[in-house]
């Protein structure tokens, strides 16, 4: 068998595309894959890559990433950035990669405050890189807000993207659980672990991404019972609380929190799976 590391990748980056997007059959997205990684290594966007660069000579660093991506590192890790929402998020080894599944949840916090005052006081439980909070405060310029996580690793990360951001004077992440903290917020965002033990999942979320921030149980709903156990008094009279869940949950996880004597109401992401909860005390 034919060494892969000694493999051409191509003479110009068009053809050194090609020939990365072919050994990237295990993704949804190998064309894409390529191309991000190709501009990742050159140091511009893809935008700018696809009409100016085409034809110049491979990059050095461009080989090796390859071969990381060959290992189904994911490419967020890889080229260090996620784009999330309006914003772009640094993103790192030990943090859960952000995903455009999880923009259903400010979008249905928009929904929520169209027509009345945007929230002032927004929580992030399980903040991870910050995605949702820093996207919550770039909607409401008005708001502040505190992100949670438990993880030294995250909390970095999302100290890092707050300051980046230009938001230290407007958002705190602190160390933290599904208790919250200064609360009744007016608007509270979570996504917790909600991946069943055994569940089979890609290469690249299984061996990469923090098993802390996925799994939840035989049946992917332990996180859920702590948190409707405290949410409640949380989350202000007119407040909303949006929570992700997995595309099998939606009466599940409902009825955690309708137990408790809270209102749900499940909305679908853009593929037409049920993603998050809508909780109203």
């Amino acid at each position: 068998m034919p060494d892969r590391r000694a493999a051409p990748l191509g003479e110009d980056v068009r053809a050194a595309i090609g020939a990365a997007a072919a050994r990237f059959g295990f993704s949804a997205t190998p064309r894409l894959d390529a191309e991000l990684l190709m501009a990742h290594a050159l140091g511009i966007s893809r935008e700018a890559m696809i009409l100016t660069r085409l034809g110049d000579p491979v990059p050095d660093g461009f080989a090796a990433l390859v071969l990381r991506r060959e290992a189904h590192e994911p490419i967020a890790y890889l080229t260090g950035n996620r784009a999330f929402w309006t914003i772009e998020l640094t993103v790192g080894p030990g943090v859960l990669v952000p995903r455009a599944d999880s923009e259903t949840l400010i979008e249905a916090a928009v929904a929520h405050f169209a027509g009345r005052a945007g929230p002032a006081s927004v929580l992030d439980l399980g903040t991870g890189s910050g995605a949702l909070l820093l996207a919550a405060l770039a909607e409401w310029p008005e708001a502040r807000g505190i992100g949670l996580d438990a993880s030294e690793a995250a909390i970095a990360v999302a100290r890092d993207n707050v300051r980046r951001l230009g938001m230290a004077d407007r958002a705190r992440i602190e160390t933290g659980g599904w208790d919250g903290m200064d609360g009744p917020h007016d608007l509270i965002l979570c996504n917790p672990p909600y991946i069943a033990t055994d569940a089979v999942l890609p290469l690249e979320v299984r061996v990469h991404e923090p098993a802390t921030a996925l799994f939840a149980g035989d049946d992917g709903l332990d996180d859920y019972r702590r948190i409707a156990q405290v949410l409640r008094p949380q989350i202000a009279p007119a407040a909303v609380a949006c929570i992700e869940i997995g595309s099998d949950q939606g009466d599940s996880a409902s009825a955690l929190f309708r137990a408790q004597g809270m209102s749900v109401e499940v909305r679908q992401d853009l593929g037409g799976r049920d993603r998050c909860l809508v909780v109203t005390p």
